[in-house]
């Protein structure tokens, strides 16, 4: 398990090459990127993203051991950033491995849920017109009822 909260790019291809590098005990690997995205009418110049360092990894590291006692992952790799992000960045990934597709595919779905409605980052969104925090949406959390 790899858990990695930093402010710096990744390199989406070079993980992805190296989660499960000469590991012969799996038969499926299911990975995820987001990217931060303009806004459909108006531009989005920037979004921040805050977190408090200690909690944030703590909770990470929480719901990864989390998934690999639900399904039998080999590994899990989940990088997250946080600073200020143009759209077209690389936010965060998710990484699964598993010796079959159904539980690295199930594993990583309820890592995204759980990322996305539940760990501790804030979004903050900055426009020509002022900025807003992201509120978090009844659909995020109601995707979590599935697990």
């Amino acid at each position: 398990m790899d858990i990695r909260v930093h402010a710096h790019p990744f390199d989406y291809g070079a993980e992805c090459a190296a989660f499960g590098a000469g590991r012969q005990d799996i038969g499926a690997i299911v990975t995820f990127c987001g990217i931060v995205r303009g806004q459909d009418q108006g531009q989005l110049p920037q979004m921040e993203i805050e977190h408090y360092p200690g909690m944030t990894e703590r909770a990470l590291q929480k719901i990864a051991a989390e998934a690999q006692t639900r399904w039998a992952l080999s590994d899990c790799l989940i990088i997250h950033r946080y600073g200020p992000l143009a759209p077209g960045e690389k936010i965060m990934m998710v990484a699964t491995a598993a010796a079959h597709r159904a539980d690295a595919f199930a594993a990583a779905e309820f890592l995204m849920d759980y990322l996305k409605s539940r760990a501790p980052f804030w979004k903050k969104e900055s426009r020509a017109d002022g900025s807003d925090w992201v509120a978090a949406k009844a659909s995020d959390e109601a995707a979590l009822t599935r697990w």
